[in-house]
């Protein structure tokens, strides 16, 4: 069955991965470090990892299987998940992929040396409201592609 990992501890989208699965019927894991407060559905689960660095990281890797789907801002994460073949969303609604992946992560290591060095402070904008708009259309976009070309993993 298609599985939606979330890498869940700073993410701001929960709510529409909730609308979207129940439309769909899918089941959802959120990954954490520490236990938070999930909807009481038996299709939503919880998985609480040690507070190691990479943890939650490296249990989303092992789980994750073709074509499952993994909700992530980590863009390490996200190569991970790429290359092992899920469809990985960012929160504001960008697909990482194998064509753009890449880039991704040199840009996020350019900008960590750049802060390093004190140039750069501040992180990534607020969600703004198009940008889960965007999430919303990007979720449903994946699950209906990942639908028609892989039949037997919709159910």
């Amino acid at each position: 069955m298609l599985h939606i990992y979330v890498d869940a501890d700073a993410c701001p989208v929960k709510q529409e991965v909730y609308r979207v699965a129940r439309r769909y019927g899918l089941r959802v894991t959120l990954v954490a470090n520490a236990w938070m407060r999930i909807p009481n559905e038996k299709w939503i689960e919880l998985e609480v990892v040690s507070a190691g660095f990479d943890a939650a990281d490296d249990w989303i890797v092992a789980q994750v299987q073709l074509n499952d789907i993994v909700i992530t801002a980590d863009i390490v994460l996200a190569s991970r998940c790429v290359k092992a073949g899920a469809s990985v969303l960012g929160p504001n609604g960008k697909p990482f992929t194998e064509d753009n992946v890449g880039d991704a992560v040199a840009l996020r290591d350019l900008m960590a040396d750049l802060r390093g060095a004190g140039e750069i402070t501040g992180g990534p904008p607020p969600l703004q409201k198009r940008d889960r708009s965007r999430f919303l259309q990007k979720l449903d976009a994946a699950i209906q592609k990942i639908r028609r070309e892989y039949p037997s993993r919709s159910t």
